[in-house]
């Protein structure tokens, strides 16, 4: 089979110093690829550099605009325009709408839809200009379902699935693919804690390689939505 990205080429994901970021970007260094990988936290980015030899590793709070425009422009350092955008970086705060505190919804928002507008809009010109790219959003389940005590994430994530929606339609004409990846529940940090066993989620490198997949079809295919959740369904379902 003949596939698109037989050469190895370059890849940003945000919100990557562990978890399902950590692990696409791994997987696409195993093919080769120039990756960076961008997060709040300076210890996270340090482990991820030991995890992940050659991973260029960047700080930056991706709710920040003016810390956005800093990581474009180091990344055209680094790599150029990357061939693969992965807008990981997200948050998420449990409640509900009527009683949730004030503010929780703009700070969703920030984490979950403008990080994921603003360094695709930085980086569109670039890729329209070379007439390809690939870029992935990582949603959730929380994207098409809505959820108890999931509030104004639950809004978010959906938001960031009409985004995606939009700009695959704007983006068809400049040969440009669209992905959402929305996961259920999965292996991470975020459930450190919890009673369930391991067998109850998804291993990110079960989501790392959805994602991979997604990318080294032909140019002729986009692989629209890509719904995932563990064998035994939704946690408390």
């Amino acid at each position: 089979m003949t596939t698109a990205n037989t050469v190895p080429g370059s890849i940003l994901v945000t919100g990557a110093s562990k978890g399902i970021g950590l692990a696409i970007a791994k997987r696409f260094r195993e093919e080769g690829f120039e990756t960076v990988v961008c997060a709040r936290n300076a210890e996270g980015l340090e482990a991820a550099r030991a995890a992940v030899p050659g991973l260029h590793a960047l700080e930056c709070d991706m709710t920040r605009p003016d810390e956005v425009a800093r990581l474009v422009a180091r990344v055209g350092e680094l790599v150029g325009v990357p061939d693969v955008l992965v807008n990981n970086a997200g948050a998420f705060i449990p409640g509900q709408i009527h009683s949730e505190q004030d503010g929780a919804l703009e700070q969703m928002l920030l984490a979950n839809l403008f990080s994921a507008y603003r360094i695709t809009r930085a980086l569109l010109p670039g890729m329209m200009a070379r007439g390809s790219g690939t870029i992935i959003n990582i949603g959730s389940t929380a994207s098409i379902t809505a959820y108890p005590d999931g509030g104004s994430y639950c809004i978010a994530k959906h938001a960031l699935h009409g985004f995606s929606r939009t700009l695959r339609e704007e983006m068809k004409p400049h040969g440009i693919r669209v992905v959402s990846l929305l996961p259920g529940a999965t292996l991470t940090a975020s459930w450190a804690g919890t009673d369930l066993p391991d067998e109850r989620f998804m291993p990110a490198g079960d989501v790392a390689e959805m994602a991979w997949a997604a990318h080294r079809m032909s140019p002729r295919t986009v692989v629209e939505d890509i719904l995932m959740r563990p064998l035994l369904g939704d946690i408390g379902s």
